[in-house]
């Protein structure tokens, strides 16, 4: 059973990152000589329940990725299937290579920029400053331990 939940888990990424699965089966009327049969797409009713549910796995997909957008990022996605919805969302998320450079360029004046606010707790200060160091880890850029906290040792007040 689980080598089968694998399978479907296999297969649904397929879906996301390529193209939706089509039903093939041997085409009856070429020989073969070596190697694998060639293929030819299986009309819906010769589909086993096996083979519907591979067909529905776009369906299954574009239904998981719209229910995990908020109202906003939905309205700007409406795409015929999963494979296009995730190429849609890569490129509002992340961006082309451009807009990556802007965000670590906009990400790394932040850091050398980054003090302790008056008033701030060193909570508040520890959330911000971690959010800051994600995101720069998130766009290509780690610092080492050292790094990091010769950055705190400046940001804190006297």
């Amino acid at each position: 059973m689980q080598a089968h939940f694998a399978a479907q888990d296999d297969d649904m990424w397929y879906v996301i990152t390529d193209v939706p699965l089509k039903i093939l089966k041997p085409n009856p009327a070429v020989a073969i000589t070596e190697g694998a049969p060639q293929m030819l797409e299986k009309p819906r009713y010769e589909w086993t329940s096996e083979d519907k549910k591979k067909a529905n796995l776009d369906n299954v997909a574009k239904d998981i990725l719209y229910k995990t957008l908020d109202k906003n990022t939905f309205s700007k996605i409406k795409c015929p299937i999963a494979k296009e919805i995730w190429e849609k969302l890569i490129q509002i998320c992340e961006g082309n290579e451009e807009t990556k450079e802007k965000k670590l360029s906009v990400a790394m004046q932040k850091f050398e920029n980054m003090k302790m606010k008056t008033g701030e707790t060193m909570n508040e200060f520890d959330e911000r400053f971690s959010s800051l160091v994600n995101e720069l880890s998130a766009l290509g850029k780690d610092f080492g331990n050292r790094e990091i906290a010769l950055k705190i040792m400046r940001a804190l007040p006297r």
